[in-house]
């Protein structure tokens, strides 16, 4: 179980596949265009305040308080001529922020471990565990004000003077809760043009809400029940079972958080926002180095810029080189999850980063190859072996259970232990999903589809609707991505 206590996500009312999100962004993008631009923010504002509400009214309070920290921190640093001078409100704005995040996401997982230390030791007396409900978003907004705290202090960024954009900055709530994570620089001058409504914008956004709705629904939905069921029981299916379980499981996180990440896309796109693209094919990389340059961009990039290049980047000696790629995966690893099984997955990937990185060095093995050419897809597929294999520590609730299904893998070869009952539809729109993200390298679905004749276009919307009509998953599962 995870350390983080009551992390599980509540059924909450304004999941962006519900009817009260189907009503509650027309109503905003129709108002946003009634409205003079000089007073959309407060709209927005508001709409993204009452939003975040819906999913637990209180912790709004904790995006106030960061926002009004990280503001006035802004001003003030922008007033002091040298880094020494505003070092001390940098210091303030990230142990402010750092702090509610410790607290609400690993003050339990740290506490657990203590006691676990001090038990070990003959230590009777426990710390007590806190019983709260993980604030949604808490790590995608965090690290979105900070970018921008770091940004002023070094003097890329001017401070922002209106409250009210900054507050907006934080908390527009197409990309509030599961990012992507933006940039002050990037997303807030967008945020105050007098963007004019355009049918360009308006069909290309629901382009995207389309097609992210089909693959969270149609596909991310139905492998849930499934993946779920061999996690609860792994010793009972047979390694065939097993294997596409972890097949499956590759293809349900990749489809609930890119269905998020362009529905999220699209529903800025329609009030003229253009947010960054967050996932590019990233089962289609040759290398681990290249699917963190595809598979959530706007995480993998900040961590570029706050965390590897501050470390020194490449240009250091190779052990050095070495340990600050290690630091980079394991910290991203921790910012997935309170859970010693993310903090192995994170340096999984950073050990094969290493390796993949240096063999190649050594014997160039990896050439440029064309796009779907016979070595292309044969690297993508070794790519695909090797993620999937470490996304099973990424689901498993304990290193324990993570290791036993790899066991189990390899022990559980009698064939008549199959117990899963898979429908061939479940089998039919995922080979659909695969087709079409192939089809789809290096591209994006809205402007991918417009360049077809227009009964083709509807021909695809048709398939789409109809699919998420009649196939979409029974249960309603939260967006994985939320518990981040």
């Amino acid at each position: 179980m995870h350390w983080a206590v009551f992390i599980a996500i509540k059924i909450l009312n304004m999941l962006f596949n519900t009817i009260e999100f189907i009503i509650f962004l027309p109503v905003v993008v129709i108002l946003y265009y009634l409205i003079a631009p000089r007073y959309r923010w407060i709209l927005l504002l508001a709409a993204s305040y009452y939003f975040y509400m819906s999913w637990k009214v209180e912790y709004i309070f904790l995006i106030v308080v960061s926002t009004l920290i990280d503001y006035t921190t802004g001003l003030l640093m922008e007033r002091l001529p040298t880094k020494k001078a505003r070092f001390p409100l940098l210091l303030l704005s990230l142990c402010s922020n750092l702090g509610l995040l410790f607290f609400f996401k690993y003050y339990n997982f740290a506490v657990g471990n203590l006691n676990s230390v001090f038990s070990h030791f003959g230590f009777q007396h426990d710390i007590p565990l806190m019983s709260f409900l993980l604030p949604v978003g808490i790590s995608f907004y965090t690290f979105q004000t900070l970018s921008y705290s770091i940004d002023v202090f070094f003097g890329r960024q001017k401070a922002e003077k209106h409250l009210g954009y900054f507050a907006l900055y934080v908390s527009f709530f197409p990309q509030l809760v599961a990012g992507p994570i933006e940039r002050f620089s990037r997303l807030t001058p967008q945020l105050k043009k007098a963007h004019v409504f355009t049918y360009e914008n308006l069909a290309n956004g629901i382009r995207l809400i389309l097609y992210g709705l089909f693959i969270k629904m149609v596909i991310a939905d139905n492998l849930s029940g499934i993946v779920d069921k061999i996690y609860m029981n792994p010793s009972v299916f047979s390694s065939i079972d097993l294997l596409i379980g972890m097949f499956f499981y590759s293809f349900q996180i990749y489809s609930d958080f890119y269905g998020y990440s362009i529905i999220a896309i699209g529903s800025a796109l329609i009030m003229g926002v253009h947010l960054m693209d967050n996932f590019k094919n990233p089962y289609l990389s040759k290398n681990i180095s290249e699917f963190w340059q595809r598979w959530h961009i706007s995480l993998s990039t900040w961590f570029r810029d706050y965390l590897y290049f501050p470390l020194g980047g490449n240009r250091v000696s190779k052990l050095r080189w070495i340990i600050n790629i290690l630091i980079v995966f394991v910290v991203s690893g921790i910012w997935h999850g309170a859970n010693w099984t993310f903090i192995i997955w994170g340096g999984l990937f950073g050990m094969i980063y290493i390796i993949e990185s240096t063999l190649n060095e050594w014997f160039k093995f990896e050439r440029t190859y064309k796009p779907y050419s016979f070595g292309h897809l044969l690297l993508a597929t070794k790519t695909f072996i090797l993620v999937t294999v470490i996304w099973v520590f990424f689901r498993s609730q304990s290193l324990e259970e993570a290791l036993n299904i790899l066991n189990f893998v390899i022990r559980n070869t009698n064939i008549e232990a199959a117990a899963l009952d898979i429908p061939f539809s479940v089998w039919f729109f995922l080979l659909l999903f695969v087709v079409s993200d192939i089809m789809l390298y290096n591209k994006r679905f809205d402007t991918w589809v417009n360049n077809f004749p227009v009964f083709l276009r509807w021909g695809i919307y048709s398939v789409l609707i109809f699919s998420i009509i009649c196939f979409a998953g029974v249960d309603n599962f939260p967006f994985i991505y939320f518990q981040f």
